[in-house]
């Protein structure tokens, strides 16, 4: 492009803040009373919101099959991934070898280096391949939730042997629970060794015993710091779990119960009396946390403000704790009712980092060759996948995101002028495929695609007459327009 990056900038600011000042109120704010109508590809603007919250970023052909069969199919096909075709996704994967591997093969994979630990291949493709399933996977939801659960079930790849571990940890915990059942997916997080080492239980010991897993299984994973236990129940429960660890010889990463360095005096948990009975003892307290009301209300009241709203309605929450107890702790059962009830009451939504990100390369539906730049854009912006450091998951509340505007406005236009090393977008194809016949047209599609509404003719006439006397080309007009859209508040909010 002949236009100069200082001029880029001024200009794609100016369209920012046309889009700011549009307001652009379909996406990033609801008004009181109905909402004006929109280009939606069929989609009301309630199923056009939800739709949006559910994925990482509805595309125009997304948005019109969800319209041609319509929101309820659309969630319980999504609901049912294994069926979804993925053979494209696979294929963008094949070349990270990883991700398959044993415990054992992947720590002899961190073996290369001469001079010690490779600490850095098999954190990298487990990094890639969330990337690339975010954005490619037709399965959305389920990217959703396992987004959701990695959270919930916090492990960062920078603790110990974590950095080989996570990758397993991510294969048969999160993946393979994430739309099951959560009792299933809290006993194999349990049983999973990248947790048991994130968080110390492998030294547990019953001459030395290590609380730090027992009190975030119950704080953060369960019932909450509310939810009625003691100290003394922390206490209980690190006894029962002592002896669970970590193979580190033959079988190496894999789990273990070590009977020898198990406590097996009597216990009581959550007033609950536990006989000894080696591994199944921490194993029935596991049974009661998944069923506990305590357990459901935090799991309600977490969906449903990741779905919802910051604050989701105490009522919603309560019928979806109820829910999650009447079915037995089914995610798909809980998901189908936070949709249909929960619509309603759906307020805008801050993006984080990840979701700024993911939205902005699915819209434009960038080809991603290497993912080096993007996972340094999200170092920047503070949301590295897996690198969160306590157990506690990255913040899910807006205000912890919106102090760190500039490395977001960085990645903006850099997407948008093709200089983000490794990722391509092709704005003049995507116009030709919308069918606009001008430029004017062109960027009403875009901000359709961006943002879910056109800006106000006068706006964006306004807009092009700057960008025209600037002698700025057509194909340099869409890529400032669209650099600012995506760094404008109205792109920030979902």
């Amino acid at each position: 492009m002949s236009l100069s990056r200082r001029d880029f900038l001024k200009l794609a600011g100016l369209a920012a803040g046309s889009a700011a000042l549009a307001a652009c109120k379909p996406v990033f704010a609801l008004l009181e009373g109905p909402p004006p109508d929109g280009p939606w590809n069929g989609l009301s603007f309630a199923e056009f919101r939800a739709l949006n919250r559910l994925t990482f970023g509805a595309r125009p052909q997304e948005r019109l099959r969800t319209a041609q069969m319509g929101l309820e199919a659309w969630l319980e096909e999504q609901l049912h991934p294994d069926a979804l075709p993925r053979a494209a996704l696979r294929l963008r994967l094949r070349n990270l070898s990883t991700l398959a591997m044993s415990p054992g093969e992947l720590r002899d994979a961190s073996d290369a280096l001469l001079d010690g630990v490779d600490r850095r291949r098999v954190p990298a493709e487990l990094r890639q391949a969330t990337l690339l399933r975010q954005v490619y996977s037709p399965a959305q939801l389920y990217e959703t939730m396992v987004s959701f659960w990695s959270d919930h079930f916090n492990i960062t790849t920078e603790k110990g042997d974590c950095f080989y571990l996570k990758t397993v940890d991510d294969r048969q915990v999160i993946r393979t629970h994430a739309l099951g059942r959560f009792r299933d997916l809290l006993w194999a997080s349990a049983h999973s060794p990248a947790m048991l080492v994130y968080l110390d239980n492998q030294a547990n010991r019953k001459d030395a015993p290590n609380e730090n897993y027992a009190r975030e299984v119950m704080e953060l994973h369960t019932l909450g710091v509310d939810g009625g236990y003691t100290q003394r129940d922390v206490m209980e429960l690190a006894r029962c779990l002592t002896g669970w660890t970590v193979k580190q010889h033959f079988w190496p990463g894999t789990f273990t119960f070590d009977a020898g360095q198990h406590d097996d005096d009597a216990k009581t948990v959550l007033g609950l009396e536990i006989p000894p009975s080696g591994q199944a003892e921490a194993e029935q307290v596991l049974e009661v946390l998944a069923a506990h009301p305590a357990t459901a209300r935090r799991l309600a009241f977490k969906l449903a403000r990741r779905f919802i709203a910051d604050q989701p309605p105490a009522a919603l929450v309560e019928r979806l704790a109820a829910v999650f107890l009447e079915s037995g702790g089914s995610i798909p059962a809980v998901l189908r009712v936070l949709l249909r009830r929960g619509m309603v009451h759906m307020r805008p939504r801050y993006r984080r980092p990840v979701e700024f990100v993911v939205a902005a390369l699915r819209l434009l539906e960038a080809e991603i060759g290497s993912g080096y730049a993007i996972q340094r854009a999200l170092e920047r912006m503070g949301q590295p996948y897996f690198g969160w450091p306590t157990p506690d998951g990255y913040p899910d509340e807006a205000a912890a995101w919106q102090g760190n505007l500039m490395p977001r406005w960085q990645f903006a236009f850099a997407l948008a002028r093709n200089e983000l090393g490794g990722v391509q977008v092709d704005l003049p194809a995507l116009a030709q495929r919308s069918g606009a016949p001008s430029l004017p047209a062109a960027v009403d599609q875009f901000c359709i695609r961006l943002l879910g509404a056109p800006l106000p003719p006068a706006r964006r006439d306004d807009l092009l007459a700057v960008l025209s006397g600037a002698s700025v080309s057509e194909e340099e007009a869409l890529a400032v327009i669209v650099g600012g859209v995506l760094a404008s508040p109205a792109f920030q909010w979902r």
